[in-house]
C-alpha cells in the first residue's frame, strides 16, 4: 500500500499512473481500428447493424403514422356516432336501443384503443432499441444437421412486418443461453418444455446507435471483454443498466423461479442492486400481461439512492414501481403528526402482541369519534353500537372489516341529515361561482326540496371527506388505549404500534405482488415482520451484505430468514461474492476487513490496479492540509469522488474548516453530480460507488477497533472502484492493519 507521508508525490505517480494507462487505452483503440479494416466478420457484422437499424426507424415512421391515423379516425367515429347517437329512455325498448348503441360506440373505442396500445408499445421499443439496437447474437444449432440461428438480443424484442424476429428480447427463454456462457450442449426452459441446442457462438458487440466499435466472441466470464470495457468506464450520478454484462451467477437471481421469498446476499460491489432492477424488470416481461408497476414494491437506502437508479427501468422500457423509503413507507400507516421514531422491536415483542389479540375482546373505550375539520359527525359509541351488533365475530380484522362497513353507512346517514336543515343549505346557496362549478359543474338554482337535499349533500361529502378517510383507515380505534390495555405499555414506538394495528384491524396492501427490500441488513427484525405482515400475499426478493449494517440493533441473516420464513413459509437464497466495482487491490483491502470464513471467496474482475494510499498527519493543522489537499487532486484527476464521512455532523464541521476548499455536502434529498467531489456522510453512501474515495479520517476514534467499526469501514472503502486515499489524524485505527493495509 502507497505511503504518501512524502508530499505530492504519490498523487503525481497515481496521476502518471492514469496518463500512462489513457495512452495505453489510445493506442490500443488505434491499433483496434486498424484490425477493423482488414476484418471481414466486423465489416459483415457492421452491414447488419446498418440494415436493422435502418429497419428500426422505418418501423419507427410507421408506428408513429399509425396513432396519427388511429387518432385521425377514432375522433372523425366518436364525432360521427355522437351526431346519431339519441339518447331515449321513453320505454323500456327504447332504452335498451339506446344501452345497445353506447356499448356499440365503447366496443369502437376499446378497439381504437387496443390498436393504439399496439403501437405504442412498438413506438416504444423503437425509441429504446435506437440507442443499442442489440448487444450480442447467439448462433444456435435446434437439431443436429440444420444450419445454425442467429439471433441478436437486445433490451427489447422487436419483429418486422413479416414477423421475423429482428431482435430477442434479453428476458426472452432462449436468451439464457448467452447468459449461462457455455459453448456447446446446452438448454432452456421455454412453456414448461426443456429445450435442447447447440451453441456454436457467443457474441458481444460494443454498439452506439448504428455504429460498430467492436465485437467479442467469449465464453468465460473472467474474459469477458464486453464486462471489462464496461466497468472501465467512469461512474456517473445515475446507476446504468447491467443487461449486456449479467453474469453467471447474477443471472441466476435474475431468472430464479418466483419463489414466496429470495434472499440475496453479496458483497460489496457484486451488483445486487443491479440485479435487483433487472429482476423487476425480467418479472414485468414474464408477467406482461398480469403484472403492473402498481403492483411492485421497492424499499430503498434513502431519497439519494431512489434518485441514483431511477433510470435503470425506464431505460429498459419499463416505468418504475412504487419506489419508498422505510420513513415514506411507515407515515401513512401511523396518526397524523405522529412521527415514524424508532423502529427497535424484537419479534418476541411481536409476537406477545399476536398473543395478546388472539384473545382480546373490545371494550367501550377502546373506540374514538369520527370527527372531520374539529366537527364530531359519530361519537365513540357510534363504533361501540357497531362492535356489539357484530359481537359473534372474534374480536380483529373480521369484525372490524365488518364494523368498518357500518360506520360508513352511518356516517352516510348522518350527512343525508345534515344536508335536510336549512343550515346546510343555506351554506350552499351562498357558495361563490367559482366553488359551484368545482363541486356541481355548474351553478345551481334547485327547483325542489329533492335537489336541494341532493346538492346539500354532495357538498357534505366534499367538506367532510376526510371522515371517511377517517372511517376507512380504522383512525376511530384507539390503539393507544389497546395498548395500554393489552400490554400495559404507554406511548408504543412507531413499529410495535403499526404491528398492533395491523393485528387488530388486518391493514395491509393486499394488492401487492411483488416487494423488493434492498440493503435488507439495515432493518431491524421488527421492521422486516411490519413489511412482510402489510404485504402478505406478496413475494419478496431480499438484498444485502451482512457486513454493510451499519448501525446497531439491525437484523441479522437468522433474524431475516426467521421473520420470512414465519410470514412465507420458506426462503431460498443465492450469494454474489465476486466484485464488479473495485480495483483487485481496493478489493483485498475490504476483503480484509470480513469475517476470516468469507474472505477467501471474494474475488474481483477488474484489471486495473492502483495501490489505495494511506497518509497518517501527525496532528490537526496538518491533517486538514492533507485534506483540501488531496481534494484539489481528485478535483484534477475528473471523475466523480466522495469524500464519505462517518456521520453528517462531521460533513459539516469538515466543511466549516476547509472553508471555500470544502466540496458540497449530499444531503440525501438532492442527485449526485455526473463528476467533481462531494462530501457524503456514510449513510447516504450505501449503495453508491464513485471513481475515487477519500476517507478523511481513518483513525480508532472514527472506526473503533469492534465489530461495528469494522462493517462502517468495510463499507466505506468499498464505496471506491478505481482510488482510494485514507487520511488519520493520529495513528490508524487498527482495523486497517489487521486487513493487511
Amino acid at each position: 500500500m502507497a505511503d504518501a507521508s512524502e508530499g505530492r508525490a504519490p498523487a503525481d505517480a497515481v496521476a502518471a499512473a492514469d496518463a500512462a494507462a489513457r495512452d495505453a487505452q489510445a493506442a490500443e483503440r488505434a491499433a483496434e481500428a486498424a484490425e477493423r479494416a482488414a476484418d471481414p466478420v466486423f465489416a459483415a457484422e457492421q452491414e447488419h447493424l446498418s440494415a436493422t437499424y435502418a429497419k428500426l426507424l422505418e418501423l419507427g415512421r410507421a408506428a408513429a403514422r399509425a396513432m396519427a391515423e388511429l387518432a385521425a379516425d377514432a375522433a372523425a367515429d366518436k364525432e360521427s356516432m355522437a351526431e346519431e347517437l339519441a339518447t331515449n329512455y321513453a320505454t323500456w325498448d327504447d332504452a335498451m336501443e339506446t344501452h345497445a348503441d353506447f356499448m356499440a360506440l365503447n366496443r369502437i373505442i376499446d378497439g381504437y384503443n387496443l390498436s393504439h396500445g399496439v403501437q405504442a408499445e412498438r413506438l416504444a421499443a423503437v425509441e429504446t432499441l435506437l440507442r443499442q439496437p442489440y448487444f450480442a447474437k447467439v448462433s444456435l444449432r435446434f437439431r443436429a444437421g440444420d444450419a445454425p440461428k442467429d439471433l441478436y438480443l437486445g433490451t427489447a424484442g422487436i419483429s418486422d412486418e413479416s414477423y421475423r424476429r429482428m431482435v430477442v428480447d434479453w428476458r426472452s427463454p432462449v436468451a439464457e443461453v448467452y447468459y449461462n456462457q457455455d459453448l456447446g450442449p446446452t438448454s432452456y426452459e421455454a412453456d414448461g418444455r426443456t429445450i435442447k441446442v447447440d451453441l456454436l457462438l457467443r457474441r458481444q458487440f460494443d454498439i452506439e446507435a448504428d455504429r460498430l466499435n467492436g465485437y467479442f466472441d467469449s465464453d468465460v466470464a473472467i474474459q469477458d471483454s464486453l464486462l471489462l470495457a464496461s466497468l472501465a468506464r467512469q461512474r456517473s450520478a445515475q446507476m446504468q443498466a447491467i443487461t449486456a454484462t449479467i453474469q453467471k451467477e447474477q443471472n441466476v437471481v435474475i431468472r430464479h423461479e418466483d419463489v414466496p421469498a429470495l434472499l440475496v446476499t453479496g458483497i460489496a460491489g457484486s451488483g445486487k442492486t443491479s440485479v435487483l432492477l433487472q429482476r423487476i424488470a425480467y418479472l414485468f416481461y414474464r408477467n406482461r400481461d398480469t403484472l403492473r408497476p402498481e403492483d411492485v414494491y421497492l424499499l430503498t437506502p434513502n431519497p439519494l439512492f431512489r434518485s441514483y437508479i431511477s433510470g435503470v427501468l425506464p431505460d429498459l422500457g419499463e416505468r418504475n414501481p412504487h419506489t419508498l423509503t422505510w420513513d415514506e413507507f411507515l407515515a401513512p400507516l401511523l396518526p397524523e403528526g405522529r412521527g415514524v421514531g424508532d423502529g427497535a422491536a424484537t419479534l418476541d415483542d411481536l409476537a406477545r402482541i399476536d398473543a395478546a389479540v388472539a384473545g382480546m375482546e373490545f371494550e367501550p373505550r377502546d373506540f374514538l369519534p369520527v370527527a372531520c375539520g374539529g366537527v364530531v359527525l359519530l361519537g365513540a359509541d357510534a363504533a361501540w353500537k357497531a362492535c356489539q351488533k357484530f359481537r359473534t365475530a372474534p374480536a380483529g380484522p373480521h369484525r372490524v372489516s365488518l364494523m368498518r362497513e357500518e360506520l360508513g353507512r352511518r356516517l352516510e346517514a348522518r350527512l343525508a341529515q345534515m344536508a335536510a336543515t336549512d343550515g346546510v343549505q343555506a351554506e350552499v346557496a351562498a357558495l361563490p361561482i367559482e366553488e359551484q362549478l368545482r363541486l356541481f359543474g355548474e351553478t345551481v338554482d334547485p327547483v325542489d326540496e329533492a335537489e336541494e337535499r341532493a346538492l346539500a349533500l354532495r357538498y357534505l361529502r366534499d367538506r367532510h371527506a376526510g371522515a371517511f378517510d377517517v372511517v376507512e383507515r380504522d383512525e376511530w380505534l384507539d390503539v393507544d388505549h389497546l395498548a395500554l390495555r393489552l400490554l400495559g405499555e404507554a406511548g408504543l414506538a412507531s413499529v410495535p404500534w403499526a404491528y398492533l394495528k395491523m393485528a387488530v384491524t388486518g391493514l395491509s396492501e393486499p394488492g401487492a405482488r411483488y416487494v423488493f427490500v434492498d440493503e435488507v441488513q439495515d432493518y431491524s427484525a421488527g421492521q422486516l415482520a411490519v413489511m412482510a405482515r402489510y404485504f402478505r400475499r406478496a413475494r419478496f426478493l431480499l438484498l444485502g451484505d451482512p457486513n454493510q449494517a451499519i448501525t446497531e440493533g439491525t437484523a441479522g441473516l437468522d433474524e431475516v430468514r426467521a421473520v420470512f420464513e414465519r410470514a412465507c413459509g420458506s426462503v431460498d437464497e443465492c450469494r454474489l461474492m465476486t466484485s464488479y466495482r473495485s480495483s483487485p487491490a481496493i478489493t483485498a483491502l475490504f476483503a480484509g476487513l470480513l469475517p476470516p470464513e468469507v474472505r477467501g471467496e471474494v474475488s474481483s474482475v477488474l484489471r486495473d490496479d492502483v495501490a489505495p494510499v494511506v497518509e497518517v498527519c501527525a496532528d490537526g493543522d496538518a491533517h486538514i492540509a492533507a485534506l483540501a489537499r488531496v481534494i484539489a487532486d481528485a478535483r484534477d484527476a475528473g471523475g466523480l469522488t466522495a469524500v464519505v464521512v462517518p456521520w453528517k455532523s462531521e460533513a459539516k464541521r469538515l466543511a466549516r474548516v476547509l472553508g471555500d476548499d470544502a466540496p458540497p455536502v449530499v444531503d440525501g434529498r438532492e442527485g449526485l453530480p455526473d463528476a467533481g467531489v462531494v462530501m457524503v456522510p456514510l449513510r447516504y453512501a450505501k449503495g453508491l460507488e464513485f471513481d475515487a474515495v477519500i476517507v478523511p479520517d481513518a483513525s480508532e476514534r472514527a472506526f473503533p477497533a469492534d465489530d461495528l467499526g469494522r462493517r462502517r469501514l468495510y463499507t466505506t472503502v468499498s464505496r471506491a472502484t478505481r482510488r482510494l486515499t485514507i487520511l488519520a489524524e493520529g495513528a490508524l485505527t487498527p482495523l486497517l492493519a489487521e486487513a493487511g493495509a
